[in-house]
């Protein structure tokens, strides 16, 4: 068994003790077996789900909304019959709890979400493996935020998936996953980009951060969509990346997925999980 696959069976472990403490508080109701045509719907979360990546942010500039995103591509492609979009870029599931959970009904029929990444602070993460002058220093800073993703963000996501269990007990709730940013190519495209070494240390690190969102999502009953092999072949250091690299203007959105990453990549991944309830 090579390291990478111990210290799995070693996270998976944990967070089997983790999501059965979460279970002997989580007591979700049961969600409606069946998505109805033109459903209530409500997406929720943070950048990833804003659409920061995929400017002009036409739907709420403060928020950073865009109509290239994945609920509002949804939106527009099924026609719901009532649409809420409350994600904002930034958003921690503190901000979940305090400023988007308002936005659901006893009556919603359908709720998305990304969250997470930014509890466990990968935004620095990236940032500090783009510039630090060693692969030690973003090896390390990676290893701090897997800590937090295995021992402190399981309870988050708890608190956050049982509130939006609680605000609309009969919901399809669909939490989808972060891609992996990186390919893994021995040269690069986007001259800004981190090294080999650092690109497959931050990939291991969106690993780990989608197998705990699975693991603890699961336990509520929500359907997870896993996005990473969609972007596969497309994550930055590909001649056709639908991730903005690191020399992408601040204001478009550096490591968030482009209009295409939104389109070709979260779209037809959500098309897929709603499709599977209606």
């Amino acid at each position: 068994m090579t390291t990478k696959a111990r210290t799995m069976t070693v996270v998976l472990a944990l967070l089997a003790v983790v999501g059965s403490l979460i279970g002997i508080v989580a007591t979700p109701a049961a969600a409606s077996t069946t998505l109805p045509s033109s459903p209530d719907y409500v997406a929720l979360g943070d950048s990833y789900s804003s659409g920061l990546g995929a400017p002009p942010f036409d739907l709420d500039a403060a928020c950073q909304r865009s109509s290239q995103s994945y609920p509002a591509l949804w939106a527009a492609e099924h026609h719901p019959a009532s649409f809420g979009f409350v994600a904002c870029s930034g958003a921690t599931t503190t901000d979940v709890l305090d400023n988007q959970i308002p936005a659901l009904q006893p009556g919603t029929d359908l709720v998305t979400i990304t969250i997470g990444g930014n509890d466990a602070g990968f935004a620095p993460v990236l940032q500090t493996c783009t510039a630090a002058a060693s692969d030690q220093t973003c090896i390390t800073a990676v290893n701090i935020a897997e800590i937090f993703v295995v021992f402190a963000l399981p309870a988050l996501l708890g608190r956050t998936y049982a509130a939006i269990r609680n605000a609309a007990p009969h919901a399809q709730v669909i939490v989808l996953g972060y891609p992996r940013l990186f390919e893994l190519t021995a040269n690069c495209t986007d001259p800004l980009a981190p090294d080999l070494a650092r690109r497959t240390k931050l990939n291991q690190g969106a690993d780990l951060l989608s197998a705990v969102i699975q693991t603890v999502s699961s336990r509520f009953g929500f359907s997870f969509v896993d996005v990473r092999n969609r972007f596969a072949g497309h994550g930055v250091c590909s001649t056709d990346s639908w991730i903005n690299g690191p020399a992408a203007p601040s204001a478009v959105g550096p490591y968030h997925p482009t209009v295409t990453g939104y389109r070709d990549g979260y779209l037809p991944a959500l098309d897929a999980a709603t499709a599977a309830v209606t």
